[in-house]
């Protein structure tokens, strides 16, 4: 196996040539890009970027969705031993200055005009910032700035550059070593400024073979890139491991086409968080509560079928005679449609990661015939730490440790891991990386869990969140919120949700509604709203909202160590939690801390008893004007359970 990536580039080119690496859809139509023309791209833009004055050990940022110029400029950057660092394509000006100072970048590749005012904003800041570069021109032709330039020109240097000099090229990606860095990946900052996480070309290459050998990838595998490249799982599935494996990665037009490319592309290798999934089911049950009664009944006995019989089938056991013939009668019609519908009809191995899956969403995908299994891992492990194999895929577990990995669990139960995908180290930051990193090797990963007797981790939660309750009947119980959020967010017409309870009395919520799903639903009850806020805050909602958390309750009664987090009161918020505004992350992950400050009277009121609070919000649009929204808010009590052990 090659050392660095633009050497495995070159490799596939010299052996399969013609072979197709990437396709990208353009004007309704999928363009395809052989390995040769890729490597020829790649050597053009190292040789352009070469003559703009990119050395050695330099950052460049590229900021754009999954586009081939531009995993093409990560390449050719890399091939002459510089270190790109993506950044997120949705993130404002703002949250691009500390990354770009703290790397010291002078030169930056970006997608299109809306990533170019970016970039001309953040030089208003960071005057440092002297090369700007874009892929799409629409728009730009009258900028007058300098140092902006089109990639077409900056091809177009190099290529007259590497005609000059033949050799050039293939003597920088020579010298590059597994042991050179190969990008930077900054963490989302939920407690303060992000940290660049470095990786070398070894560790990403690395755990990029491990994933591939464990589920057995090879060049046949169709990849669809549509998750910001600035997200390591995006990375490695469709950067490390295209280089590694030699597969086909596919482009969508745009972030409205991805469920038509889907469809088009029939992926056989799929990864998503749990988020994709629920909003594909989401939109499954509202078409068939659309449908005629005679679907609806199909739909309902064929997947009651799948769901006794379809996970056993999928591990390999027996399901009897008339199982596997009423089931091949519904592979015919329901399954097979409806795994036509999703996209999904040539998926070999789809994964799904970042957050817990709920055992309903689970099954139902694995149910239908979806491959469907978790891993575990994070930006300083290059993702892969522990992954499910086909016949044991659970929803309550995230696999065992794959190749090369060792964990062991601390006295205070966060989890260890040792692997050779693990982070060089924290740009800038010793103490920060002396704080992750052991002198022998251990990575603390701040997770709570415990390997299960069939050798597969649990996670239960953050160490840092893991709480206690304090007063009440349940003083002294743990505390997992996460585990509670994910609990709720199982339920399709809950979107997010919040929860506190640490050294409280008791448990309460905030929670976001699934607009389209609870606008459906009200829809279909002739209940009129006039937006979020109205709906949200409609009685009958409440009502629905009510029933999920209760459901939660009474499951978490019969979980003798999670039974005192039962939530005691909630409310639904009057907006949707919104990165742009602080409360998420840009990888969607609630800043559980940001949002008790931002909503104190909230919190005070959920605490204090009260039935209403009146609410005054400052919100960010997507032009960067703000405004506010306003409202009163309902709070309600919810039912909570006995232990089951304690009635017993």
């Amino acid at each position: 196996m090659q050392t660095t990536f633009p050497k495995l580039l070159l490799t596939h080119a010299t052996q399969r040539p013609s072979a197709p690496a990437m396709r990208e859809k353009e004007y309704g139509i999928w363009q395809t890009i052989s390995w040769q023309d890729m490597a020829t791209m790649v050597a053009n833009m190292a040789c352009g970027l070469h003559q703009a004055g990119l050395k050695r050990g330099e950052h460049m940022v590229v900021v754009g969705s999954n586009r081939p110029r531009l995993y093409a400029t990560m390449l050719a950057a890399q091939s002459l031993g510089a270190i790109p660092i993506p950044l997120y394509q949705d993130a404002a000006a703002a949250e691009c200055v500390f990354p770009m100072t703290n790397a010291e970048v002078r030169l930056c590749v970006v997608e299109d005009q809306e990533q170019v005012d970016k970039m001309l904003e953040v030089r208003e800041t960071y005057t440092a910032l002297t090369h700007i570069y874009y892929d799409d021109p629409r728009g730009l032709r009258k900028y007058d700035e300098p140092g902006l330039g089109s990639m077409d020109e900056l091809l177009a240097s190099g290529e007259a550059f590497a005609k000059q000099h033949p050799q050039f090229y293939k003597e920088q990606v020579e010298a590059g070593t597994k042991d050179d860095v190969a990008a930077m990946f900054f963490t989302s900052g939920t407690t303060g400024n992000p940290k660049g996480v470095v990786h070398t070309h070894g560790t990403l290459i690395d755990r990029a073979q491990a994933g591939a050998e464990f589920d057995r990838l090879t060049s046949n595998e169709d990849v669809l890139a549509y998750l910001p490249p600035a997200w390591i799982g995006q990375n490695i599935f469709s950067y490390a491991q295209w280089l590694v494996a030699g597969y086909v990665v596919n482009c969508p037009e745009s972030s409205a086409t991805v469920m038509i490319d889907l469809k088009e592309i029939g992926p056989t290798y799929y990864f998503a968080p749990p988020r994709v999934f629920e909003g594909m089911l989401t939109s499954v049950s509202i078409r068939m509560e659309d449908a005629s009664s005679f679907k609806r009944s199909l739909y309902k006995y064929f997947m009651s079928l799948a769901m006794k019989v379809g996970p056993k089938r999928m591990e390999g056991q027996s399901i009897g005679l008339f199982n596997s013939l009423m089931y091949g009668l519904g592979n015919l019609m329901v399954y097979g449609p409806l795994r036509n519908s999703l996209g999904f009809s040539r998926v070999r191995v789809a994964y799904t990661a970042g957050e817990a899956i709920g055992p309903d969403l689970f099954s139902f995908y694995r149910s239908i015939g979806v491959n469907l299994k978790q891993l575990y891992g994070s930006t300083e492990t290059a993702v892969f730490v522990c992954l499910q194999p086909d016949n044991q895929a659970r929803a309550d577990t995230v696999g065992v440790p794959c190749r090369g990995v060792e964990i062991k669990v601390a006295e205070n139960g966060e989890i260890l891991v040792k692997s050779p995908g693990l982070l060089k180290g924290y740009y800038k930051n010793p103490e920060a990386t002396a704080e992750v990193l052991t002198a022998d090797g251990w990575y603390h990963t701040s997770d709570a869990g415990f390997l299960d007797s069939h050798g597969h981790l649990k996670i239960i939660d953050r160490v840092k969140d893991v709480g206690r309750i304090k007063g009440g009947s349940n003083d002294g119980a743990m505390f997992a919120p996460k585990y509670v959020e994910n609990k709720l967010k199982f339920f399709p017409h809950i979107k997010e949700v919040v929860a506190y309870g640490d050294q409280r009395e008791k448990v309460c919520v905030m929670i976001n509604i699934d607009f389209d799903a609870v606008g459906n639903w009200a829809e279909r009850r002739n209940l009129p709203y006039a937006g979020y806020a109205d709906l949200a805050q409609k009685p009958e909602v409440y009502e629905l909202i009510r029933e999920c958390v209760e459901q939660v309750n009474a499951d978490l009664a019969e979980d003798t160590l999670l039974a005192g987090s039962q939530v005691s009161r909630f409310l639904v918020l009057h907006k949707e939690l919104d990165a742009d505004d602080g409360e998420l992350t840009r990888t969607n992950k609630v800043r559980r801390g940001f949002i008790a400050e931002k909503y104190l009277p909230l919190v005070d009121a959920l605490y204090g008893g009260l039935t209403t609070q009146y609410i005054e919000t400052v919100v960010k649009f997507e032009d960067g004007r703000t405004g506010s929204v306003s409202a009163t808010l309902r709070i309600s009590d919810a039912k909570t359970f006995v232990p089951v052990k304690a009635a017993a």
